[in-house]
């Protein structure tokens, strides 16, 4: 198929150069993938396979022995690891121009201008939809979609996550904490007893993401004091406030839009009325490492349409490696 003005080689070539930095880009964009990117092991590529495994640490080593002199020390086998396993799901974004849009923009600075823009229109569709999966439950587009928090972080955690039953192995299951009053009288209370079940020595939650209802209480109850924010956050352009010092309480609600007209569904980000208390050392985003926000080539060419395409890609999955440092609260 013959393309006025190489529109298939522009599209081509302002992919690539635009998408070397889409993962990044998305990565900066949301809260959770920004928290996951500061930690050694949040993002975690992998190499392939039937699906993501995710090691998990579920027991103390039994062998641990206060001894004297020659007295012996165990040394029996110990089984204190297993794995998860976590399906593989598969994300693609595309760039279409009509053979019609071709012939219209065919000049060089038209054809750079729309291609531009349409590039642009799927970064920032990439960047919404994973933004979104970040919260889903997994059963999102029949179940091909990632499993998020909702998931992960149940507020009723008796699912199966990762091949594992919580309600047969009750360490693989999160707190939650239901019933909340957001209010600014009732809200720092609430949290208190949510916070402290996550602690564990010096380890405890890392960040707390706040939907437009839980973060408004949170900062009523805020008012009548200085309110103290991490620089780090706020230099990225996120709306957070500090809770127990250091953990900061990120506003990822934000924008209430809907697909409909008033009230239409909410499609913001996270679920109304939630906080979720998150332990990010044993969270982890599990792109594949040779579909992490790529073009994916040849291009397309319609069978029966005059239209050429070029895919967006990514694969991978959000995965946990401990259940009981995370919390919800709803």
């Amino acid at each position: 198929m013959a393309v006025p003005g190489n529109i298939g080689d522009l599209v081509t070539t302002t992919l690539r150069n635009r998408t070397r930095k889409l993962a990044d880009n998305v990565t900066r964009n949301n809260a959770i993938l920004r928290e996951l990117s500061k930690r050694g092991m949040g993002l975690m590529p992998f190499d392939g396979g039937r699906v993501i495994d995710q090691e998990i640490n579920y027991a103390n080593n039994t062998n641990a022995t206060w001894y004297a002199g020659y007295e012996t020390v165990a040394i029996n086998p110990q089984e204190t690891f297993s794995m998860a396993e976590f399906d593989m799901k598969l994300l693609a974004v595309a760039v279409s121009v009509s053979g019609e849009e071709q012939l219209k923009n065919s000049g060089a600075e038209r054809s750079i201008n729309l291609v531009a823009s349409r590039v642009m229109n799927a970064e920032q569709t990439m960047d919404n939809v994973v933004a979104l999966a970040m919260y889903s439950d997994g059963t999102g587009s029949g179940g091909k979609e990632i499993g998020g928090l909702q998931l992960l972080v149940a507020k009723t955690p008796t699912n199966t996550v990762g091949g594992i039953s919580r309600s047969t192995w009750p360490f693989w299951a999160n707190i939650s904490q239901t019933g909340t009053v957001f209010s600014a009288s009732a809200i720092q209370a609430e949290m208190n007893d949510l916070y402290l079940p996550l602690v564990r020595g010096n380890d405890g939650p890392k960040i707390i993401l706040a939907d437009n209802t839980s973060y408004a209480a949170y900062l009523a109850s805020m008012q009548a004091i200085q309110r103290v924010t991490d620089p780090d956050w706020a230099s990225a352009g996120f709306k957070n406030l500090a809770y127990m010092g250091n953990v900061p309480v990120i506003l990822d609600g934000g924008y209430q839009g809907s697909t409909a007209p008033p009230p239409g569904p909410a499609i913001g980000g996270a679920p109304a009325a939630t906080m979720y208390f998150l332990n990010t050392n044993y969270i982890h985003f599990r792109p594949h490492k040779d579909r992490n926000m790529v073009v994916m080539d040849p291009d397309r060419y319609s069978t029966n349409q005059d239209a050429v395409i070029k895919l967006i890609g990514w694969a991978g999955n959000m995965t946990i490696s401990n259940g009981f440092l995370q919390g919800v609260l709803s």
